[in-house]
């Protein structure tokens, strides 16, 4: 998963610098207050979209001031950088989350250290966290990810290979499948932003049509969290409007 969403509908930012808000805290609820108006425009309660922090690059002291001001699900794509910080942060009550892509020597690490992992595209990977998974752990909950904009340089399954990866997974001993997880083409207007979430929806809806028991939408960044929350997303993943922009490359 390339999980930019420095997107096209945030302000441009100078270097070292945050939108919206000067302090972890302030940061924090301009996200909230966008998510809970989102949520009523779609008429739903607020309560029902999570925000998972997107902290990937930025250093654990910025996650512990993001944790002070009350946030506790934090997102990484990086294996080495999230144990450091989990090192680091072991005092904390935090829940992990990974949300990058996963090479098959890095399962091991993520099953053991992670709560959630978002990025399962194949078998084989699924197989590996599950077979890693610790038994004195509780199942990893996990989320396929799928590619509804069909670009070659992002992860994700197909949606027309989406049934048999699901029913596949959903007999791993060891993961628990909640849901769907997808990252979008980058659009500068809201429909075409909903027309994509909107797809991610449509195939969430009908495996469970199929009898999978799902609750899990996570879809929607920094850049498009409104669109994302109306069609439906139940995590938002949010990096830059909690935390400023990125270094470049990184």
């Amino acid at each position: 998963m390339n999980a930019m969403d420095n997107g096209p509908n945030l302000p441009k930012l100078e270097s070292g610098t945050h939108p919206f808000a000067s302090t972890p805290c302030e940061r924090l609820r301009a996200v909230h207050v966008r998510i809970a108006r989102a949520a009523a425009d779609a008429g739903r309660d607020a309560a029902t979209v999570r925000l998972l922090a997107a902290s990937k690059t930025f250093d654990a002291a910025e996650v512990r001031a993001m944790a002070a001001c009350g946030q506790h699900e934090f997102g990484e794509n990086y294996l080495q950088e999230a144990l450091e910080k989990q090192t680091t942060l072991r005092d904390l009550q935090l829940e992990w989350h990974f949300i990058g892509p996963i090479q098959s020597n890095k399962t091991r690490a993520i099953a053991e250290h992670f709560s959630w992992v978002h990025s399962v595209d194949r078998l084989k990977i699924a197989e590996r966290l599950s077979a890693q998974r610790p038994p004195d752990l509780p199942p990893l909950q996990v989320c396929i990810e799928l590619n509804v904009s069909g670009e070659a340089s992002k992860g994700g399954v197909a949606v027309a290979e989406l049934p048999v990866l699901a029913e596949a997974v959903s007999r791993l001993p060891g993961l628990r499948l909640r849901g769907l997880m997808a990252i979008p083409a980058p659009a500068t207007d809201v429909a075409t932003q909903r027309a994509a979430f909107r797809q991610v929806r449509e195939a969430y809806e009908a495996l469970i049509a199929r009898g999978h028991a799902l609750d899990t939408l996570s879809m929607g960044m920094s850049a498009d969290l409104d669109a994302a929350i109306r069609e439906g997303a139940t995590i938002v993943r949010i990096g830059t409007a909690l935390f400023g922009e990125r270094i470049k490359n990184a």
